[in-house]
């Protein structure tokens, strides 16, 4: 069996861990003991789960140190950053569980049987139920909040699917310790082994998704593990949903009235928002339209020195930072001018100088307008708003589209680029940045190819949706359908015969 090992990106170091590679039989038995714990989650229902969640999230909360420890030495990333982190973890633990209590995510519907314009017509009752065994693929950037602890695993248990997640090799004993956590939570709810399984090894994640007891695959990561994860579901008799949150640009544009009002409190933003965590989020933005007048120069002028007293930032392994410096050397060929990019001392981890770029609006290409991952970004210089338009064309679908302006702006010019960037992402952002996802019920974390591979988003609470199908069932007697769709059930919204029925929880006053 293959040691799995683990290197401090700071600097450099490798060691091997007391943990192996997933073998098949191994895998195998993670299968079938996620196929075991399947009953059990539905046999907790709504509520029992919504229980264990909350144990979850006091069982992370009760290990943080030891957990921020191992993510710190594994990433790279700031304690103060992997703190809140694993706080905004238990968060979306406990807020799965309210979901749950709440139990307007089943969808409960209920046509009673009636005579209609077509005739005579039946009893039909639908809801959502769980999917079955899903497997999480592990983020690098995220060791907690999109990896084993993650949404994908909070919202797949919440839906009543057990999860078997890949752990991310760039942090596996921060892996083993988050699971650890989790299956103390499980365990203490009298809940089996199969609950929650971590597995190892870049084949065992190919192996996993082919696996028959596997129902559903969601990652956050790069463009080509996704085309090898979805290659290896192809290889299935039966194909399985694949949700993939990929690769984003995430534009912004800064309107001239707005950079002539604020130009040092955007470059203060746009700074922080493309440097943060070493530029490794999925909502760093790649790309910032600046106009080519006084107001623009002077934030440009504002970011050029904030970039250019910055320090050095580690990225999250070698790949990564092999993969920033080659693709900083193609926006230099592509035409991309250096504004500003610090001198940082050499040494034997995975650092890099952050860069600010610069082009002009007829500089920018389909080679200027992909993602670098890392604390890069290009700024494009408009002469009229009028040109935007056609600009933002270049520029690939992405997870955001942020818009600054100012309250003399032209309202018709606003909502044109609002219609444009709504028809290229899944969240428009104004007067902020896109760094910072809320984890809350009207969140939408997703957006067109190359950003994600499906309509759903991965954060917030209708992120359950991808675990879940719907199922119908027609003049069933009533001992034998879910609580949620019996006559008598009334703690949840129901849609009756066409008109939705709140749960009691709705405000009276229906605000």
């Amino acid at each position: 069996m293959n040691v799995v090992t683990t290197v401090d990106p700071r600097d450099g170091r490798q060691r091997e861990t007391d943990l192996r590679q997933t073998t098949d039989a191994e895998l195998d038995s993670a299968a079938a003991a996620a196929i075991g714990a399947t009953q059990w989650l539905a046999d907790l229902g709504r509520n029992g789960r919504a229980d264990l969640l909350d144990a979850v999230a006091d069982s992370l909360e009760a290990r943080r140190t030891a957990l921020v420890d191992a993510a710190e030495s594994e990433t790279g990333l700031a304690r103060t950053r992997l703190d809140a982190e694993l706080t905004r973890t238990s968060v979306q633990f406990r807020m799965f569980g309210e979901v749950l209590r709440d139990g307007g995510y089943v969808e409960a519907a209920i046509d009673h049987a009636a005579d209609t314009p077509l005739g005579a017509a039946p009893d039909v009752r639908r809801m959502l139920v769980p999917l079955g065994p899903v497997a999480v693929f592990g983020a690098s950037n995220f060791p907690f909040a999109f990896s084993v602890p993650g949404g994908d695993t909070a919202s797949a248990l919440a839906a009543g699917c057990p999860v078997v997640v890949k752990a991310h090799p760039s942090h596996p004993l921060t892996s083993q310790a988050s699971a650890a956590a989790i299956a103390a939570a499980v365990d203490g709810a009298g809940g089996p082994t199969g609950t929650v399984v971590l597995v190892y090894g870049e084949e065992a994640g190919r192996a996993l998704v082919r696996h028959p007891a596997i129902r559903a695959a969601a990652l956050t990561g790069s463009l080509n593990a996704a085309r090898a994860i979805q290659a290896a579901i192809d290889e299935r008799p039966d194909p399985i949903p694949f949700y993939g949150e990929l690769s984003s640009i995430n534009p912004i544009v800064v309107l001239p009235a707005a950079a002539a009002e604020r130009p040092d409190q955007i470059a203060e933003g746009l700074f922080g928002s493309f440097t943060g965590s070493g530029g490794q989020l999925c909502t760093k933005p790649g790309l910032a339209f600046v106009p080519a007048d006084p107001g623009g120069d002077r934030l440009v002028a504002a970011l050029r020195d904030r970039v250019a007293s910055a320090g050095g930032a580690v990225l999250l392994n070698e790949r990564i930072r092999d993969a920033f410096v080659v693709r900083e050397a193609e926006l230099a060929r592509a035409g991309a001018r250096v504004a500003a990019r610090p001198e940082i001392a050499a040494g034997d981890g995975f650092a890099v100088a952050p860069a600010l770029l610069e082009v002009d609006l007829a500089g920018l290409s389909a080679d200027v307008a992909d993602e670098c991952f890392g604390p890069l970004m290009v700024l494009v210089r408009y002469a009229a708003v009028a040109d935007l338009d056609r600009a933002l064309g270049t520029v690939p679908p992405s997870l955001t589209g942020s818009i600054h302006l100012a309250a003399e702006d032209d309202r018709a010019v606003v909502r044109g680029l609002v219609d444009r960037l709504g028809a290229s992402s899944g969240r428009i952002v104004f007067n902020g940045y896109p760094t910072g996802v809320r984890v809350s019920w009207a969140q939408h974390h997703g957006g067109p190819w190359p950003s994600t591979n499906s309509l759903h988003t991965s954060v917030g609470a209708t992120s359950i949706r991808r675990f879940l199908r719907p199922l119908a069932w027609q003049d069933a007697p009533e001992w034998l359908l879910p609580e949620e769709l019996r006559d008598e059930f009334s703690t949840i919204p129901r849609r009756v015969d066409g008109r939705l029925r709140p749960g009691p929880s709705a405000d009276p006053a229906g605000r």
